[in-house]
C-alpha cells in the first residue's frame, strides 16, 4: 500500500518492484491504438463529442474494464495513459512509454513532496531526441502535460479502491486535500485554466499595471473591467497559471457563482497552502488574517477572482461575495467583471486602495489592437488546427497576411471571442462565399449573421431554436436525454442539433452523462435578447411550458 503519497489499493508494491515490472512492460500497442483510433489531428467537434466513447473503445481493445480499472500498478498506468493520451500528439505518448520516464514518475509519486516535473525528467528531455520533437510541437507545455498526467493517474488509482479498503485506511488524509496539495491551483479549475491559456497572446499592459499596483500599495483591490469576450477570464487564468495564486472562477452556467461556494473554495486553498487549522467556521476576513501570519515579510498573498458580474447574491449593502472592507497588509485581490453602472458597485472599502483598469477605455486602444493582431497572426502561422485553412482562404481571396491581420482585427472590435468563432469558420470554409469586407462586424453582429446563415428564423428550424432556448431557460448543464424528454423528440435528432451547435456549447461529463451548457456569456446574452423578438417570443413561451410539463411528469 502507498501510505505516503496516495490512497491506493492495498497490496500495491512500490520502489524496485515497480521498476522490475516496467522493465518487462510493452505499452507500444497501447500507444499505437491511441494514435490510430484517436489521432491528435481530429477536429475540435470530434474531440468534444467522442472523447469518452474513444477512451472506452481503446480500453476494451486491451481487455480493460471501461468503468472499473484493475488494481495492479501497471494496469493503472496503462489505464491512465489511455485516459490522458486520447488526442495527444504521438511524441508525448512515446515519452510516457520510456522506462526512464516511468521510473522517474514512480519515484516522485512516492516522495514526501512530489515535484511532478523532476530533474530526471528534464535531463531525459535534454539528451533524448523526443525532447526536441516535443519542443517543436505547437501549444505544448511539457510541465503542464506532466501535471495533467499525474492528475489522471491519481484519479484512476482512486477509482481502484473498494469500500472495504476505504474503511481499512481511516488514517489516510482526505483525497481532496491531498490533490490540492499536489497542484498549484484547485483541480476544479484545471481544465478551464488549461483551455484559456492555450493560445494566449499579449495583455502585458494589464499585468504591468497590476505589478505596479502591488508594488506601490500595502494592500488593496485591483479590478479588470471589460465587455464579454474581451479576454478577462483568460487574463485571470494566465495570471493564476504563471504565479500559482489562490483563485476562484465564477460561472453562472455551472451554478458555481455563490458566496458560499466561493468561501468554501478559498478557505480550502488557504488551509492547504498555509496549513491553517481550526478555521472551518471562519469568515474570509479572519482567514486572511491567519494566513498572513504564516507568510514572510516580503511575501504577498494574491487572490484572483473572475467574473464578479456572474455572482448570484441577494441585493444589499454587503460587498459582492462578502469581500472584506479591510484587508491585512500584503493581501491583494485581482478581480475581473463586466462593465456596469457605478450605482451597482458592490465593493465598499475602508482605507483601502482600489484601482480599475477598463479594457474598453480609449487609452488602451493601441494595446488592445496590438494583442488582437498578435493573436490573429499566431493563429495564421502557428495554430496546427487552423493555419492551413486560414492561409488557403487568404490566398484564394488574394489578400496579403498583413491585410488579413489588420482588417480582421478591425472587424473584431478588440474582442477575442469574436476571433474564437470567426477564425475557425474561415479555416473550415464556412465563409468561402464572402470576402474580407463582408465578414460580420463585431461579436453580436457575428452571432446574428450566423443565426441567419443557419436559417434559424425559418419555421423548419423550430426544433433547433427550442434546444438552444432550453439551455437558456434551464441555466445549468443538462443532458441530451433530458433535452429530448422536454421537447419529446427523437434522441438522434437532438444529438444532431447539439453537434451542429457544439462550438457554442460546453460539453462536460456529470455523473457519467454528457451534459451541455452555453459556452460563453456573450452568446447567452444574444439568445436572451431573442425573447424580445416576435418571431421567437412564442417559442420561448412554448419552451417554458414544455419544461413545466417535464417536471410534472418526473415528479408525479
Amino acid at each position: 500500500m502507498l501510505a505516503k503519497s496516495c490512497h491506493l489499493p492495498l497490496g500495491w508494491s512500490i520502489g524496485m518492484n515497480f521498476c522490475h515490472i516496467i522493465a518487462k512492460m510493452d505499452i507500444n500497442p497501447v500507444i499505437s491504438a491511441i494514435a490510430k483510433i484517436a489521432p491528435a489531428t481530429a477536429t475540435l467537434a470530434i474531440k468534444q463529442t467522442q472523447r469518452s466513447e474513444t477512451v472506452i473503445r481503446i480500453k476494451q481493445q486491451f481487455g480493460l474494464n471501461p468503468i472499473q480499472p484493475p488494481g495492479d500498478t501497471i494496469s493503472v498506468y496503462v489505464y491512465a495513459l489511455i485516459e490522458y493520451g486520447v488526442y495527444k500528439p504521438e511524441p508525448l505518448l512515446k515519452l510516457f512509454r520510456e522506462k526512464e520516464i516511468q521510473k522517474a514518475f514512480w519515484k516522485d509519486f512516492n516522495a514526501d513532496h512530489p515535484l511532478i516535473f523532476t530533474p530526471e525528467i528534464e535531463h531525459f528531455l535534454d539528451w533524448n531526441i523526443l525532447g526536441d520533437e516535443i519542443r517543436e510541437l505547437e501549444n505544448i507545455n511539457i510541465r503542464q502535460e506532466f501535471e495533467e498526467f499525474y492528475q489522471v493517474f491519481v484519479s484512476v488509482a482512486k477509482r481502484t479502491r473498494t469500500p472495504a479498503e476505504v474503511l481499512r485506511d481511516r488514517d489516510l488524509i482526505d483525497w481532496k486535500n491531498h490533490e490540492n496539495q499536489k497542484y498549484d491551483y484547485p483541480p476544479e479549475f484545471q481544465s478551464l485554466i488549461t483551455e484559456k491559456i492555450k493560445s494566449f497572446c499579449g495583455r502585458k499592459f494589464v499585468f504591468t499595471a497590476f505589478a505596479n499596483f502591488i508594488n506601490t500599495n500595502k494592500k488593496g483591490y485591483f479590478t479588470v473591467i471589460g465587455d464579454a469576450g474581451m479576454g478577462k477570464s483568460t487574463i485571470a487564468a494566465k495570471y493564476v497559471f504563471e504565479h500559482k495564486t489562490i483563485c476562484y472562477f465564477n460561472n453562472l452556467q455551472e451554478n458555481r457563482n455563490s458566496p458560499e461556494l466561493f468561501l468554501e473554495s478559498i478557505r480550502q486553498q488557504l488551509i492547504n497552502r498555509y496549513q491553517l487549522t481550526n478555521v472551518d467556521k471562519d469568515d474570509l476576513s479572519t482567514l486572511l488574517v491567519k494566513a498572513t501570519e504564516k507568510i514572510t515579510t516580503n511575501e504577498k498573498l494574491i487572490i484572483v477572482v473572475d467574473a464578479l458580474d456572474e455572482v448570484k447574491q441577494e441585493p444589499g449593502g454587503e460587498n459582492i461575495l462578502y469581500l472584506p472592507k479591510t484587508l491585512p497588509d500584503n493581501v491583494y485581490f485581482f478581480l475581473t467583471r463586466r462593465r456596469y453602472e457605478a450605482t451597482k458597485e458592490r465593493l465598499y472599502t475602508e482605507g483601502l486602495k482600489k484601482e480599475y483598469l477598463d479594457l474598453t477605455d480609449s487609452q488602451y486602444d493601441k494595446e488592445n489592437q496590438h494583442d488582437i493582431q498578435e493573436h490573429i497572426r499566431f493563429c495564421l502561422n502557428n495554430d496546427p488546427e487552423h493555419k492551413d485553412g486560414l492561409q488557403t482562404w487568404i490566398e484564394n481571396k488574394n489578400i496579403t497576411p498583413d491585410a488579413f491581420v489588420n482588417q480582421l482585427a478591425t472587424k473584431s472590435e478588440n474582442n477575442f471571442m469574436y476571433l474564437r468563432y470567426v477564425l475557425p469558420a474561415i479555416a473550415e470554409g464556412k465563409y468561402n462565399d464572402l470576402n474580407l469586407t463582408q465578414l460580420p462586424q463585431g461579436l453580436q453582429n457575428y452571432y446574428q449573421t450566423h443565426w441567419e446563415r443557419m436559417k434559424m428564423n425559418d419555421s423548419s428550424k423550430k426544433m433547433k431554436v427550442m434546444i438552444l432556448f432550453i439551455l437558456v431557460e434551464i441555466g445549468t448543464p443538462i443532458s441530451g436525454e433530458m433535452m429530448f424528454d422536454i421537447v419529446n423528440e427523437d434522441e438522434c435528432d437532438v444529438d444532431d442539433i447539439l453537434n451542429e451547435w457544439i462550438e457554442y456549447l460546453k460539453p462536460q461529463t456529470i455523473d457519467e452523462d454528457i451534459c451541455y451548457s452555453i459556452y460563453h456569456a456573450s452568446f447567452l446574452d444574444f439568445l436572451k435578447a431573442k425573447k424580445e423578438f416576435k418571431p421567437t417570443r412564442k417559442l420561448f413561451e412554448d419552451v417554458n411550458q414544455r419544461i413545466v410539463d417535464y417536471w410534472e411528469r418526473i415528479q408525479g
